[in-house]
């Protein structure tokens, strides 16, 4: 049935390509004449309504992937997406879900390696060690064992993962079914690279930016903005698809939110933003670079408005609890591999029962942690404060110590008491904000 969809899939994008702005309000009108429930057909008017106005940042965004995105990319995309992830894997996640009451997200995100080639400010990822590091053949069992569960994407994170390049390349062409995207730096990212990744057509490339260069410069290093930009500018040459992520901070909220930046991130070839917020994770985390209420206040309007007005795909991994109906994390959506093995409920929460070395997908997914994380969700009714760790602190110490979870910082193992103490203030702060969006939000709704 799989390769059916997928051939079918194949014809509709040969038949697209050559004029998407044109077809594709046709093919959405013959979608919603198969849709005989309705089940869609909102989504499908939307879709229409947005590509037939050539004034709309949809159109642009089409507009832009046809024109600048490699065929063979585009295909992967929607064969990865739309037909394995949606059509093929959401059935088979449903009935794990049901089969054994837990979670099962539609994500993975692990570490190839806990190396990086640089040391940025407030970063924590150097707590779990330099010297770990997945082996292929784990994360080829990762990627087995996911589809199994109907898992189709793969996200890295580290360390800085091109440090393992080659086995990273050797896994997208291994798992063609399934689309992979990594963070990086952008400093191993070069040509012959990028020739490998567009024989693949199943890996994105997200790029660590903090805004503009001085403040890029501020937490990566004289030179890291230019590395970036050089990076994507072969990426774009290599007609590739990629995308930006930022942490925004108390010093560099305001760049990353500008429409300079953004609009300039769109001209050099971005398609996605992810908006991160600063957590003050490890023994040397920097607290004063936790953004100010206002400032989170601002990103959640700033982030809004720029995925209803400009050809990108937007997110705020914090804000958008609203959107989630809650945190991601805890296997709702994904959770995180680090690269020693150890399972965690997300990237930011560095904690765990359970190794991947020992345990199955599924017998991790049972952990007591994530059971934990599963029965308090969602942890706040407010789902602009979704987040167990910078917004509810409370939750994440019951659910640590519910689990009798351990910490997986390797170089400077800290308790979740530590943890939420450098957490709690921010928490306090956030919650009146957040309240009074939240009830204007529902003001604005009625209205």
């Amino acid at each position: 049935m799989k390769n059916v969809k997928t051939i079918a899939l194949n014809q509709l994008i040969n038949y697209i390509a050559n004029d998407p702005l044109n077809k594709l309000p046709k093919i959405m009108e013959l979608a919603k004449k198969l849709d005989r429930k309705g089940t869609y057909l909102k989504l499908f008017t939307v879709i229409t309504d947005a590509l037939s106005d050539e004034t709309s940042h949809w159109h642009k965004f089409v507009e832009n992937l046809f024109n600048n995105v490699d065929s063979k990319v585009i295909h992967k995309l929607a064969e990865c997406f739309a037909i394995n992830t949606t059509l093929v894997g959401r059935p088979i996640r449903e009935k794990y879900k049901a089969k054994y009451s837990i979670q099962v997200p539609w994500a993975i995100l692990m570490d190839p390696t806990s190396a990086c080639n640089l040391s940025c400010t407030g970063c924590w990822a150097a707590l779990y060690g330099k010297q770990h590091n997945l082996p292929f053949e784990v994360m080829d069992s990762i990627c087995k064992q996911g589809k199994k569960l109907g898992i189709y994407w793969y996200l890295f994170s580290g360390g800085e993962p091109l440090i393992r390049k080659n086995d990273i390349i050797k896994l997208c062409k291994k798992h063609q079914d399934c689309f992979f995207l990594s963070f990086t730096n952008g400093t191993l990212v070069d040509e012959k690279f990028c020739e490998e990744v567009l024989n693949a057509g199943n890996l994105t490339l997200c790029f660590s930016i903090e805004g503009n260069e001085p403040a890029t410069d501020m937490r990566r290093g004289k030179g890291g903005y230019k590395r970036v930009i050089e990076a994507m500018e072969i990426m774009k040459k290599y007609r590739l698809f990629f995308g930006y992520s930022t942490c925004y901070h108390r010093y560099n909220t305001e760049s990353v939110a500008s429409d300079e930046f953004v609009d300039d991130m769109i001209a050099r070839g971005c398609f996605y933003a992810w908006n991160f917020t600063y957590i003050p994770i490890g023994k040397n985390a920097q607290p004063d670079l936790i953004a100010t209420p206002e400032q989170r206040a601002y990103m959640y309007k700033r982030v809004n408005e720029i995925r209803t007005h400009k050809p990108i795909l937007a997110l705020d991994f914090w804000n958008d609890g609203e959107l989630a109906n809650g945190c991601i994390a805890g296997g709702r959506s994904y959770f995180h591999i680090n690269a020693a093995g150890d399972v965690e409920p997300c990237a930011f929460v560095h904690y765990s029962n359970v190794n991947i070395k020992e345990v199955s997908l599924l017998e991790a997914l049972q952990s007591p942690i994530f059971k934990a994380y599963q029965k308090r969700h969602p942890f706040n009714q407010n789902l602009l404060q979704p987040c167990p760790m910078l917004d509810n602190p409370e939750k994440i110490m019951e659910i640590v110590n519910e689990a009798n979870a351990k910490s997986t910082d390797i170089e400077a193992p800290e308790s979740i008491e530590e943890l939420c103490a450098k957490t709690k203030p921010a928490a306090e702060k956030w919650a009146p904000v957040a309240k009074e969006l939240w009830e204007n939000r529902e003001k604005n709704s009625s209205t």
